[in-house]
């Protein structure tokens, strides 16, 4: 319907105007026309604002149709990518968890943040009224007076001090001799020291002086300690102890003095029966045989088959003298360093037989010595009548013969004869030198 044709109930409102809300526009006019007021046309001015004002056309809203409007870019697809914030991506499946590390904490999460409870007492966090301020604390006038007297005396005593100390340093430099640089003593004088000593490094004695020239054989005769014959029947492994635990004090009586008279120190070797199991320092021993180890020093004794022969005749106690006898020249061997030497020159052996050579001296010189005890201690210890027939024979049938696969390491039987009586017949450690014997006779 056109305007003109509209009736006075049929005016339609007009919409907000360019400017409608400026001073002076068009909002300076009646909202609603009335009759008081009649509608006007719109003036060019109004007509250029409102077209400049106006929304336009409405446009699709469209990509492709607009180039200026950029594509959104998609979400990452990527489990590995992960955005601000974002959980971890989930394990592999299979892929070994790590475990998680650290204490419980007792009592649950520690609250934090804004909702913590504050800890402060007292004044509340924020208050109303600003806290009261204290005076400043006001001393009186005598009392300052005072600090500053007690200040001046304490500045001057110091400047007085350093002119002091300066004056005396510029004295003792231009005449430093006129100063004692050391207060002198009112002490004794102090004793005058010696001249220093000069170290000499004394040359090792060789092998072949120990073994062939060693002080042992230069004592004579050794002289007899009435050592009695044990009155303990070696019928059992008790038994055998006690025997062999007898002789010990008197083998040690007769060899000490001339271990000491030789220039060596004297020490008692520890006993001990062979058991199943027993490591020395010498390693594991052999049931049917008694030994003496120089790294402990000790004296391993059999005790099984003197035990069973002596049940079957006694006089074969004499074995049980013999063998003590033997083992225990062993260690005198060891006081006097010639044991040491023919162990080491039987290291240096080019080849078997002269190694198994240096043990054969050594074995035949501990015969030789323990017939030297035997002979020195006869009658005490019985070796008269069948006793000493029996020590006899048993000096003629030993030797590494009886075994064949026996290492030839203790000599032959008729050598070892000849040492067992030569010492027996002399008594002196001296016709035991086997280290200046020959080979034949050694072998």
């Amino acid at each position: 319907m056109a305007d003109d044709e509209r009736g006075p109930d049929q005016v339609s409102e007009p919409g907000p105007q360019a400017g409608h809300f400026l001073p002076g526009g068009a909002g300076d006019r009646p909202e609603t026309p009335t009759a008081d007021t009649p509608r006007t046309a719109l003036t060019p001015a109004d007509a250029v604002n409102r077209r400049q004002l106006g929304l336009g056309k409405a446009r699709p809203l469209d990509a492709q149709g607009d180039p200026s409007l950029k594509k959104a870019a998609p979400l990452p697809t990527d489990p590995g990518q992960q955005g601000f914030g974002a959980p971890p991506a989930a394990p592999l499946a299979g892929a070994p968890v790590t475990p998680l590390r650290g204490g419980r904490q007792f009592g649950g999460p520690r609250p934090v943040g804004w909702h913590t409870t504050s800890t402060r007492t007292g004044v509340p966090q924020f208050a109303s009224e600003p806290p009261e301020l204290k005076s400043p604390r006001r001393f009186s006038r005598p009392l300052v007076g005072l600090i500053s007297a007690l200040a001046l005396i304490l500045v001057s005593g110091g400047a007085v001090a350093s002119y002091k100390l300066i004056d005396s340093f510029d004295s003792t430099v231009a005449n430093p001799l006129t100063q004692p640089t050391v207060k002198p003593s009112t002490d004794s004088p102090q004793p005058i020291l010696p001249d220093p000593t000069v170290t000499k490094t004394v040359e090792g004695i060789p092998d072949a002086v120990r073994l062939q020239k060693n002080e042992l054989y230069k004592l004579g005769k050794m002289a007899s300690m009435n050592c009695a014959l044990p009155k303990v029947k070696p019928d059992s492994q008790a038994n055998v102890l006690r025997f062999y635990q007898a002789m010990l004090p008197c083998l040690a009586e007769t060899w000490e003095p001339l271990v000491l008279k030789a220039g060596y120190p004297f020490r008692q070797p520890k006993l001990v029966l062979y058991s199943k199991g027993l490591k020395g320092g010498c390693g594991a021993g052999l049931p049917d045989y008694s030994y003496y180890c120089p790294a402990d020093e000790t004296i391993t004794m059999q005790w099984a088959l003197k035990a069973k022969y002596y049940k079957q005749s006694p006089v074969t106690a004499v074995n049980l003298l013999v063998t003590m006898a033997h083992e225990y020249s062993h260690h005198v061997q060891q006081l006097t360093n010639i044991l040491i030497s023919s162990d080491s020159q039987a290291g240096w052996a080019k080849n078997k037989p002269l190694e198994l050579e240096w043990s054969r001296r050594l074995e035949l010189q501990a015969d030789c010595l323990g017939a030297v005890f035997l002979s020195a201690n006869r009658k005490t210890l019985q070796l008269t009548g069948q006793r000493l027939e029996f020590w006899r024979y048993g000096s003629k049938n030993g030797g590494d013969e009886l075994d064949p696969k026996k290492d030839r390491d203790h000599g032959s039987r008729k050598n070892s004869e000849y040492w067992q009586t030569r010492g027996f017949s002399t008594a002196d450690p001296a016709s035991c030198n086997t280290y200046a014997a020959s080979s034949a006779r050694v072998s």
